[in-house]
């Protein structure tokens, strides 16, 4: 068990996850919508022109067209067909039990919650900054391989019992396997690293971690993943 002093240094509610739509991606939606010439149109239109051509659809066979783009080799056509129609009325970036998935469902959602004025549930995602701060310049080393799942088991410490993530995951959260952790966190990137500290912006489901905006700054313990080599 390694030791920190956990701080939080902001947050933020989001509705659009940082660089999750590219140029790329809003000229691949325009061909499946027919577009003939997307690389003719400037930058700064491409998303606009893309929002335009989905609604010139049905929503579910815009959601469907989204669906394929982003899972195009996770999911079959038939899936896809269902989870379109799921996409109106369910927050699948929640309540889908694929995990691995919920990052994927949730861009689905907040571009056609935009395209559609509303029609789609409004999706809602975190971002704040967490430094973590320790004694031994050793223990900073947790967080060079995997750094999801200790830091996970860090932030938890901040939260009430009650947090979804300690109720659905108290045994990975103590424990020395947490393969879901990098499904929760989405986004997570160093920003600053000292000796003994090292500073992350972190971007997650509201599902998660939105208990965390109310975490002053705290002690807490964590221990990496415990590496288990898989058998041929």
């Amino acid at each position: 068990m390694q030791k920190f002093t956990v701080e939080r240094l902001s947050f933020d509610s989001l509705t659009e996850l940082p660089n999750s739509w590219q140029p790329q991606d809003y000229k691949a939606l325009l061909l499946k919508t027919g577009y003939d010439n997307p690389d003719e149109i400037a930058p700064d239109e491409l998303q606009a022109m893309a929002h335009m051509s989905l609604t010139d659809l049905e929503p579910t066979e815009a959601a469907q067209l989204v669906l394929e783009h982003l899972f195009q080799d996770q999911l079959t056509a038939g899936q896809i067909e269902n989870l379109a129609h799921q996409m109106l009325t369910e927050k699948l970036w929640e309540e889908n039990p694929e995990l691995d998935q919920h990052e994927g469902f949730f861009k689905a959602t907040q571009l056609l919650y935009t395209a559609y004025n509303g029609k789609f549930p409004r999706a809602e995602a975190v971002q704040f900054q967490v430094q973590l701060t320790t004694d031994d310049a050793e223990a900073i080393a947790l967080f060079d391989t995997q750094p999801e799942a200790p830091l996970l088991r860090l932030l938890a410490q901040g939260m009430p019992d009650s947090t979804l993530l300690k109720r659905l995951f108290h045994e990975q959260l103590d424990g020395t396997s947490f393969p879901e952790a990098p499904a929760i966190i989405w986004q997570l990137k160093p920003l600053k690293r000292e000796e003994k500290s090292v500073v992350f912006d972190v971007v997650s489901s509201a599902y998660w971690l939105d208990d965390f905006k109310y975490a002053d700054t705290y002690e807490a313990t964590t221990q990496a993943d415990t590496l288990v080599e898989e058998e041929d």
